[in-house]
C-alpha cells in the first residue's frame, strides 16, 4: 500500500521520538537512532520500537489538535449526541455538522486513516522481526503480544469507521478496509468486514497467549487485561455475547472500581486504580495546546475552553440522579464555582469538568482508553442480551459504586439493555464510545430536545442508522495512491 499515511512513519524511541520515511532512515547512524537491522535485530531493541508506539499516542499530528488517540477519541464522541459545543467553534465543527463524514478531502478524514495505519506499520516491523530476534523467549513474547494488540486495535478502529456496520449471522461481505499484515510498500485491496474481523481476533487471540504472566510497569503498556479488554469490546461489536461476557469479566477480575472522591478528582492519573489502559503525558513531553486537556478539560487557558468549554447533552444529564457522583462532573449552571475560573472564560449550561489539566497553564491531562467500568458495562450488556439472570445484578454491583441510593434494576430484555447502554452513555462521556455503540446498535443519531444548537451543527439533529455518512469516506489521498481502493457510496 503505497499511501503516504502507511509508508511514512518509523518510531523510534529514546528520549524523543523520530519519525522518518523508511528509505531516509537507513542512512542514519547518530547515536539515539539505529538503523533497520540494528531496530530489529534485540528484542531489547524491539522494545525501543514499542516505546516510540507507546509515545506515537499523544503526540500532534497535521494540527495541534489531531493529538494522536485523544484527538480520535474527540472525533468519535464530537460526532455522536453527547457532546455538545455551546457557540460555533472550528476545531472539530465539520465533525459536529458531519460535512466532513462525506468529504473525501477532509483532514479529518485523514487524520484517523492515516494515523491509525501509522501504528500498524510499526506494530508489523515488531511483529515480523520478534520470532528471530536474539532475546528470551518471555521478552519475544512480551514485546510480540503488545505490538499484535496494536495491530488488531487500529484495524478495529478502521474497520468501524470506514466499512459498515458488522451484523452478526451473517456473510458480512460488505467492504472493510486493507488488511496490512507486513511493512513493504505493495498496494492491498480493501477485505471485507468479515476478513477484517477475523484478523483481528486471531491476533487478539495470540496476544492473550503471549502477554499471560506479563507484570507491565506502568498502564501505558498493554497486558493480558487490556488483551481481554479489547476481545471484549471487539465480540460486543460483533454480536458475540458469550465472548463479550466471558472476557469483559476476566479483564475487570481483580480490579477496583474508583471510589465517589476518586471520581472527580479530574480523569487525569494513568495511576488510577480504575484505568487499565492510557497514556501519561509527562513534562518533557508535553504538546502544550494540543495535549488533551487543552480541548476536554474544563480548566486549561486555551482559546478552545475558554470559549467553547464541552457540554454534555441536557437530556443526557436531566437523567442521571443527584445521588449519583457523576453528576458532579457536570455544572448544569456552568459557573464551576470550585474551579474559580479566570473572568475570561466563557460560561455555558451543563459544561463537562470531568476532565481537568494540571493548572490553567498547564494543559497536562492523562488520556484513558480502557477502565474497568467499560467491563462491568460490557458484561452487563451481553448478559442481558443472552437473556441472563445475573445481568442485572452485575450492573447493579458497578451502579451502586457511583450512586449509593442505586436499588437492583427490575428491567429484563430490552429494557435492561436500554437501561445499560444510557449508563455507558453517562459513564464514557468523553471517551470516544459514543459514534461506535450508535453505529454497533444501529440507531440513530438523535440531537433534539436537548442544548445543540441546529445552527452549530448545520441542521444535523437526526441520522437515520441507514444514511450512508455512518460509513466514512476513503481519504481521496489513499484512492489516488492506490487504485486498488473503492471508494464509499458517497
Amino acid at each position: 500500500m503505497k499511501s503516504t499515511y502507511i509508508k511514512i512513519v518509523f518510531f523510534i524511541l529514546t528520549v524523543t521520538v523520530f519519525n522518518s520515511c523508511s528509505d531516509d532512515f537507513l542512512d542514519k547512524k547518530p547515536t539515539e537512532f539505529v538503523d533497520n537491522e540494528g531496530a530489529t535485530k534485540t528484542t531489547e531493541n524491539l522494545m525501543m520500537l514499542l516505546n516510540g508506539i507507546h509515545r506515537s499516542l499523544y503526540i500532534s499530528y497535521e494540527d495541534q489538535s489531531q493529538a494522536g488517540l485523544g484527538g480520535l477519541m474527540q472525533q468519535t464522541d464530537i460526532v455522536g449526541d453527547d457532546v455538545v459545543f455551546p457557540i460555533t467553534n472550528g476545531w472539530f465543527l465539520q465533525m459536529y455538522n458531519w460535512s466532513s463524514v462525506n468529504n473525501e478531502n477532509s483532514v479529518d478524514l485523514r487524520f484517523p486513516y492515516r494515523t491509525y495505519y501509522r501504528i500498524i506499520r510499526n506494530a508489523n516491523t515488531i511483529i515480523n522481526a520478534a520470532d528471530a530476534a536474539i532475546g528470551s523467549t518471555s521478552d519475544k513474547n512480551i514485546v510480540k503480544g503488545q505490538a499484535l494488540l496494536y495491530r488488531a486495535f487500529c484495524h478495529f478502529q478502521l474497520v468501524q469507521l470506514f466499512g459498515k456496520r458488522y451484523v452478526n449471522g451473517v456473510t458480512n461481505s460488505q467492504l472493510g478496509v486493507p488488511i496490512i499484515l507486513t511493512v513493504g510498500n505493495d498496494n492491498f485491496p480493501r477485505s471485507t468486514v468479515e476478513e477484517v474481523y477475523t484478523q483481528i481476533n486471531k491476533d487478539l487471540d495470540e496476544a492473550n497467549v503471549l502477554l499471560q504472566g506479563y507484570l507491565k510497569p506502568n498502564n501505558s503498556y498493554l497486558d493480558l487485561k487490556v488483551a481481554q479488554g479489547l476481545k471484549a469490546r471487539v465480540a460486543l461489536t460483533q454480536g458475540n455475547w458469550s465472548a463479550a461476557a466471558e472476557y469483559a469479566n476476566k479483564a475487570r477480575s481483580g480490579k477496583t472500581l474508583m471510589s465517589t472522591a476518586e471520581y472527580v478528582t479530574g480523569f487525569n492519573d494513568y495511576n488510577n486504580k480504575e484505568w487499565m489502559w492510557g497514556s501519561h503525558i509527562n513534562e518533557v513531553q508535553t504538546q502544550y495546546f494540543g495535549n488533551f486537556g487543552a480541548y476536554m478539560s474544563r480548566n486549561f487557558s486555551s482559546t478552545v475552553i475558554r470559549s467553547c468549554p464541552k457540554a454534555i447533552n441536557s437530556k443526557l444529564y436531566d437523567m442521571i440522579p443527584s445521588t449519583d457522583i457523576r453528576s458532579a462532573i457536570f455544572d448544569k449552571t456552568g459557573k464551576h464555582t470550585a474551579l474559580a475560573l479566570p473572568s475570561n472564560f466563557a460560561k455555558f449550561p451543563y459544561t463537562s469538568q470531568k476532565f481537568l489539566s494540571i493548572s490553567t497553564g498547564d494543559s497536562r491531562c492523562d488520556v484513558p482508553y480502557m477502565r474497568a467500568a467499560e467491563m462491568f458495562l460490557i458484561e452487563a450488556e451481553a448478559k442481558a442480551r443472552m437473556g441472563s439472570a445475573d445481568a442485572a445484578n452485575v450492573l447493579y454491583e458497578f451502579e451502586i459504586t457511583r450512586n449509593p441510593s442505586y436499588t437492583l434494576s427490575t428491567n429484563t430484555g430490552q429494557a435492561l439493555v436500554d437501561e445499560i447502554l444510557m449508563q455507558r452513555r453517562i459513564e464514557l462521556w468523553g471517551e470516544g464510545f459514543r459514534f461506535f455503540d450508535l453505529k454497533r446498535t444501529n440507531s440513530p443519531l438523535d440531537r433534539t430536545g436537548a442544548n445543540h444548537d441546529s445552527g452549530i451543527v448545520n441542521g444535523v439533529l437526526n441520522v437515520d442508522p441507514t444514511d450512508k455518512r455512518w460509513q466514512w469516506l476513503i481519504p481521496k489521498d489513499e484512492i489516488n495512491a492506490n487504485p486498488l481502493i473503492k471508494q464509499n457510496e458517497f
